[in-house]
């Protein structure tokens, strides 16, 4: 296996914290983990004996089973837990419980509503801490990203991809931080109400001058899409922002992926979207159905990437 070295022991709360050479490594690491998969070495024991802990506050399909099966796959063990589930719903503080759980396991994965929750857990754990989607970023999704638009592009610079919608959002984030490490450029094509503030940009600039990578912030659905290798999009209205609803769909209404977007983007663009997606809303039933659609290649590469990331970090 490509080299294992050099991630061992670091914590995944956001891409920012790694270098573009280390996500190359970690994409690199995905792609042989998922050719020895499909030649039947769905057993890969680098981690036998070793465990894996989850903790979710929110619902998840791809991240629980694609963490739990990857961690399997390489001869962990895991436990689950929601938060209710742990003294943490009753109170107990964050570094209370990662004190101990970093006791008993080798690695803790958690989805939590506040990204400043993963960094008390950070602060106090003694193993890996792992980003399972916070309100700030999802790396695990941008590394599945990367990996698929490898596949399908055939190569993991000089892309060009626009995401349309609240470009305010985790995966939005997350996807332009990935794109100024691999030298894409990414545009975040939106209502100006949803645009990402000029504080992602700036702790960018260093990966955008060292790759060559561009983020492009616009109104403009035409200018936005116009000859980009991807679409991608997300839901409107992201779980602890129901209250908001409403007036999301109303000013995001314009920036539906159709396949007349499809076609503005250009003959050789793929669409892309995180899952679940609200067919009708932020992608309509064609889009989401076409030959050009690659939502199912980005949900399974959640596996080989997640395999990735636990390879790499867990000691």
């Amino acid at each position: 296996m490509t080299s294992l070295r050099g991630l061992k022991g670091r914590h995944l709360l956001t891409l920012l914290d790694y270098s573009p050479d280390e996500v190359k490594l970690i994409l690199e690491v995905s792609r042989e983990l998922k050719l020895r998969h499909y030649y039947g070495e769905r057993v890969v024991p680098v981690h036998l004996g070793k465990t894996l802990m989850l903790i979710f506050e929110k619902p998840s399909t791809r991240t629980r089973v694609s963490l739990e099966v990857a961690a399997k796959q390489l001869g962990m063990n895991v436990v689950y837990a929601s938060a209710h589930e742990l003294q943490l719903g009753r109170g107990e503080p964050i570094k209370d419980t990662v004190r101990v759980l970093s006791r008993y396991v080798d690695c803790i994965a958690a989805r939590v509503f506040a990204h400043e929750s993963l960094e008390e857990m950070a602060r106090y754990s003694s193993v890996p801490v792992i980003n399972a989607l916070s309100n700030k970023y999802h790396p695990l999704q941008a590394l599945a990203d990367a990996l698929t638009l490898w596949e399908t592009r055939g190569r993991l610079s000089k892309l060009k991809i626009a995401f349309v919608g609240d470009c305010s959002n985790n995966v939005a984030t997350s996807l332009a931080v990935i794109g100024a490490k691999l030298g894409w450029e990414v545009r975040l094509v939106g209502p100006r109400d949803l645009h990402p503030g000029s504080k992602l940009v700036e702790m960018l600039v260093e990966d955008l001058r060292r790759t060559g990578a561009q983020i492009v912030i616009t109104e403009n659905l035409e200018e936005g899409v116009k000859g980009v290798d991807a679409v991608y999009t997300d839901v409107w209205v992201s779980m602890g922002f129901e209250h908001e609803a409403e007036k999301r769909r109303r000013v995001l209404e314009p920036y539906r992926v159709t396949m007349k977007v499809m076609e503005l983007a250009g003959p050789d663009a793929v669409f892309m979207h995180c899952l679940p997606a609200r067919r009708g809303e932020e992608v309509s039933d064609e889009v989401i159905e076409s030959p050009r659609s690659v939502v199912w290649q980005q949900a399974e590469n959640r596996l080989h990437t997640s395999k990735a990331v636990l390879a790499l970090l867990v000691p």
